[in-house]
């Protein structure tokens, strides 16, 4: 058995159901981001720039592209013979199988292969933000305060505390209390989703709750923890940390790349981001086209308009195209002469010849209130959009669509196409 002081388990199970047609085929942490990685890029990079060469990764929801893009780690220096990047799906047992039901259940099922490091120490991820933490800083703090868990937090507005765990500190940061999405917080120290346990605590307290249905560590493992007394601490962080769990909060943290001074740089020599890249030629823009304040792909082909856009590699934008305050995945097509504003467009899809996207007046989407409740176009992947249609604000497309789907050749405000087998 080799002892690794501590290793990292990245929960990378979740549907992202609030990012609509975007999670319709692919897992949320494989969402791509800033033109150029997904999600778990950043929790991974974080890992390796910290000196945490072990990571299990919770695969669950349509694992399929998460898979091909971690491979066995290769981009993020996690191809070890000892240790490494593992991707850990559910497996049938000896007396059945069964999904992981809960992040702490997750964690729960994949006791043995925790056990077989020997960990001093687990840290726990959540696979689906963005942001740029060294663990190791964190792991000493832990040390200092001879803490059995430490949980990472980070100062919110009063009015959005209540969207996220609060914890409640002394003036030492020793935890007192904890509340799960309190409707009157007392704190607006948020909780991260980022935890280090003593393994031997964590290990107990796993097994203990091991029937509890749906097993969360905010609902069920921490609250279990600081009621037997254990020393819980609060470590503050107060870098860049987006959830991009909402259309809109993906939507302003990818404009947020194109700013002039960025909040969130992806630029640094000293903490870099590491992706799996396809090999693309270099990315080719005509005489004619324009290119202002924008991320741009390799690959990409330009021969229209790009204003204050973030475009994905092998993306192609045809002649008198223009793409304005719009995110553009890999390989999506602009036909010629369209107008798109405030789109966002999965991979693999292609927009016909003069499509007007983002047009009148806001109105409430008659798919989902809850989802769709930005002016935003948003368009799934392998979408197809036929020549010459008028698309609204607030609206939601996946599929092949046809002429025939768009009565008098639009799709007004508030509307939605999806097409059979495509999921909302």
């Amino acid at each position: 058995m080799v002892k690794k002081e501590m290793i990292a388990m990245l929960l990378a199970g979740g549907q992202g159901s609030r990012l609509g047609v975007l999670t319709s085929k692919v897992a949320k942490p494989a969402v791509p981001f800033g033109g150029k990685y997904r999600f778990i890029d950043f929790p991974l990079s974080n890992c390796i720039n910290s000196g945490i060469d072990t990571v299990g990764v919770l695969t669950q929801y349509q694992p399929q592209l998460l898979n091909s893009h971690i491979g066995i780690g290769i981009p993020w220096d996690l191809d070890r013979n000892v240790g490494g990047v593992s991707i850990l799906p559910p497996y049938e047992r000896v007396g059945g199988s069964s999904w992981y039901s809960g992040t702490a259940n997750a964690i729960y099922q994949n006791i043995d292969f925790i056990d077989q490091y020997n960990p001093d120490y687990v840290l726990i991820l959540g696979g689906d933000h963005i942001y740029k933490m060294d663990y190791e800083v964190m792991l000493e703090y832990h040390k200092a305060n001879k803490a059995d868990l430490t949980i990472a937090a980070m100062p919110v507005p009063m009015e959005e505390a209540s969207r996220f765990g609060v914890i409640i500190t002394d003036e030492n940061k020793r935890i007192t209390e904890f509340e799960e999405k309190p409707e009157h917080p007392r704190s607006n120290l948020a909780n991260m989703g980022i935890y280090i346990f003593n393994w031997p605590l964590l290990r107990q307290a796993l097994i203990d709750m091991k029937d509890v249905p749906e097993c969360d560590f905010g609902k069920h493992i921490i609250p279990g923890i600081q009621q037997s007394g254990a020393r819980l601490f609060c470590y503050e962080f107060n870098g860049y940390w987006k959830d991009v769990g909402t259309l809109g909060s993906y939507w302003e943290a990818n404009m947020e790349l194109i700013e002039l001074i960025p909040v969130f740089n992806l630029y640094e020599e000293f903490w870099k981001i590491y992706t799996k890249s396809d090999i693309l030629p270099p990315q080719y823009i005509a005489a004619d086209a324009t290119v202002t304040r924008s991320l741009v792909g390799e690959g990409a082909e330009i021969e229209g308009s790009v204003i204050n856009s973030v475009i994905g590699p092998g993306v192609i934008i045809e002649k008198g195209a223009e793409v304005r305050d719009s995110i553009l995945m890999a390989h999506v097509t602009v036909g010629a002469g369209s107008k798109l504003e405030k789109t966002i467009i999965a991979e693999g899809s292609t927009v016909g010849k003069n499509v007007t996207t983002g047009v009148g007046e806001y109105a409430e989407s008659q798919l989902s209130k809850k989802i769709y409740c930005f002016d935003l176009v948003t368009v799934g992947e392998n979408t197809v959009i036929p020549d010459g249609v008028t698309i609204g604000k607030n609206v939601a497309i996946s599929g092949v669509t046809e002429a025939a789907d768009y009565p008098d050749g639009k799709l007004p405000s508030g509307g939605y196409i999806i097409k059979a087998g495509v999921t909302r």
